[in-house]
């Protein structure tokens, strides 16, 4: 897998697991920040008021070094880490997964508790669309009016995503391509008269 692709959901997505009269709602959410990712909570929480637990563990960025898992009250790794473990084993990242508990009466054990929420997360991942995205760099730079040509052929021969043009008395332009892919784009521009970058 190359280093500047990373895995995740395109959309929401839902589960259920039933064990022992427990209920186990599981919900999937693309996000990418902490502060989506506590609205998201939120939410639920209010929405499912009367439940018993709400768990949640989540994954941010490419390098996947940002995560958490949180049991909320349940035995302590019986809930958040078997979530993040299935978000781990998927390879997945910006992602949340929340499983919503609604005790059935019958106690299901620290085992019972981790296989539970482990199932419920693997319905809400497997009922998602799972997508790669790359990781992506922005560059933006200025030039004279007169090489315009040259900064477009190289534009239309390395593809990056032009994110914003300005023809001021300079020239500026503000493009986005892959992490991998960035190196060269840039070595290419370096060499086109009057072109500076702006940091």
């Amino acid at each position: 897998m190359a280093e500047d692709v990373y895995k995740t959901i395109a959309h929401p997505s839902e589960g259920i697991y039933t064990e022992k009269r427990s209920k186990f709602l599981a919900f999937a959410f693309p996000v990418s920040s902490i502060d989506e990712i506590k609205a998201h909570i939120e939410r639920i929480q209010k929405e499912y008021y009367d439940a018993r637990h709400v768990c949640y563990a989540y994954m941010l960025g490419a390098e996947r070094k940002d995560f958490r898992a949180n049991d909320n009250g349940e035995p302590s790794g019986t809930a958040g880490k078997p979530i993040l473990g299935q978000i781990n084993s998927n390879e997945l990242t910006d992602i949340l997964i929340v499983v919503v508990r609604y005790f059935g009466g019958i106690k299901l054990g620290t085992s019972g508790l981790i296989v539970a929420y482990k199932a419920a997360a693997v319905e809400a991942i497997s009922a998602a669309e799972i997508i790669e995205k790359t990781v992506d760099e922005d560059i933006l730079f200025g030039f004279e009016y007169p090489f315009m040509n040259d900064v477009m052929r190289i534009v239309k021969e390395e593809n990056p995503k032009i994110l914003e043009q300005g023809y001021d008395q300079d020239c500026t332009m503000k493009l986005r391509i892959r992490k991998s892919m960035m190196p060269r784009l840039k070595e290419r521009l370096e060499k086109v008269d009057s072109l500076h970058f702006i940091d």
